[in-house]
């Protein structure tokens, strides 16, 4: 086997803001392996400042795992849990080595014969600029809008929330929020109590990780779903993911592959939130369309109805083209269409 790993630097068609910051590009490192005649790439999605394995040594365990690939070591994936982003790359690469045009779980998604439901992701900014993107999200057929809050004062946001459920029904358009991290234990009961008044479906993430008693406390509580985001992140193992659940009792999880080791640890995480009767859904760690392409294939197998958050792909101005296509609130893939992956 030859194995190479490249970073390619994605760049914003706009700033994106999050509670975090404002984002104007996102590295990916992708991992590229060749054997018989067949090729797989894989996409590491590190997110600076959120991905666990955000690290300094993280090139260098690229270089050192390219050496163990081209050396025929087996059964990599378990000695890379620190580095979940690395573990989901290589696990991608993998499995796309094995795949024809880069179908890596082939489906009636992958032959174009049926789309999923995702939500529009409307980004942090001043209200004008909020209120811009919700118009353009409903009119592009959108029936699930997630808005970024905590960055403004959250008296203008409710307020945008309030102008849209006058004009839209709950059952017309399902409303989620997502927080982050960004407000205090303190603050989230009020919240949430105005977020249950407007009807809105979820929360995710509305006070920063690692506070499993407050969450609890906020879940049990709550007039409103919660579901954890950042709270998976840098949970290696089924005890902590257990002890963590069993705590807080969450009514969702959002699983992002990039940020839990790959599609094998989403699907372990799922097995234990059926166990405690929680719900979950997917979504993209700000991907590249081969990374989008890949997530949204697993996500199609899993038979989840629950809108996924996979529409990130446009985000970008050196975006790889690819067969997939959003549509009315849809993704979908056209398996005619040809892919472009030119990595500089």
């Amino acid at each position: 086997m030859k194995a190479a790993w490249q970073k390619h630097t994605l760049h914003f068609k706009q700033a994106s803001g999050t509670s975090r910051g404002v984002l104007r590009s996102k590295d990916s490192y992708f991992i590229r392996l060749s054997q018989n005649g067949q090729t797989g790439i894989g996409e590491c999605g590190l997110l600076r400042g959120l991905s666990a394995d955000d690290r300094p040594d993280y090139t260098s365990t690229l270089d050192r795992l390219m050496q163990q690939l081209e050396n025929e070591e087996k059964n990599l994936l378990p000695s890379l849990r620190e580095f979940p982003s690395i573990q989901a790359g290589l696990e991608m690469a993998l499995l796309d080595l094995k795949s024809k045009k880069h179908q890596l779980f082939p489906s009636a998604f992958t032959q174009g014969a049926a789309t999923m439901p995702i939500n529009g992701l409307i980004w942090m900014g001043d209200v004008a600029f909020m209120k811009k993107q919700v118009v353009q999200k409903l009119e592009q057929g959108f029936g699930v809008l997630k808005m970024k809050i905590g960055a403004i004062a959250f008296a203008e946001e409710l307020a945008i929330l309030q102008s849209i459920r006058k004009e839209f029904s709950p059952n017309e358009l399902q409303l989620r929020v997502d927080a982050n991290g960004g407000f205090s234990a303190a603050q989230a009961p009020i919240i949430l109590q105005q977020l249950a008044d407007l009807e809105v479906h979820s929360i995710e993430q509305p006070i920063a990780k690692g506070q499993w008693e407050a969450m609890g406390e906020l879940c049990a509580q709550s007039p409103i779903p919660i579901a954890l985001d950042e709270e998976l992140i840098g949970l290696w193992d089924a005890t902590h993911r257990e002890e963590m659940l069993r705590t807080i009792k969450p009514q969702y999880i959002i699983l992002k592959p990039s940020f839990v080791g790959g599609f094998a640890q989403c699907e372990k995480w799922i097995d234990l939130v059926k166990k405690h009767q929680a719900g979950w859904w997917v979504t993209s760690a700000l991907e590249s369309n081969v990374g989008l392409s890949a997530i949204a294939q697993w996500n199609f197998k899993q038979n989840n109805p629950v809108a996924s958050g996979l529409g990130t792909g446009a985000l970008y101005t050196n975006n790889f083209k690819s067969p997939l296509y959003v549509k009315q609130g849809e993704i979908g893939y056209e398996p005619n269409q040809p892919w472009q992956i030119n990595l500089k």
